[in-house]
């Protein structure tokens, strides 16, 4: 029995290069709007931040229990004259 070429529509090995060739292609997007410049921080508030601290400062700080990071805080605040 032969094999009928005939009734294939389509090649895969090409289908397969065009499906490869789409995903792998950039298109020309158009470039994305500038963004607005982030409003300045409320006047107070506080941001998240890491800081290596050695480990007799973070006990200093922390052997009064609870608020040990709003007590760093104050402390660095006068230090820093603000």
């Amino acid at each position: 029995m032969a094999y009928d070429r005939s009734r294939r529509t389509s090649d895969p090995r090409q289908a397969a290069e065009a499906a490869f060739k789409a995903a792998t292609t950039k298109s020309a997007a158009p470039a994305p709007a500038p963004r607005e410049p982030a409003p300045a921080a409320v006047p107070g508030s506080r941001e998240s931040v890491t800081l290596r601290l050695d480990s007799a400062v973070l006990e200093h700080f922390q052997k009064d229990g609870p608020g040990w990071q709003d007590r760093i805080n104050a402390a660095l605040k006068k230090l820093a004259g603000l």
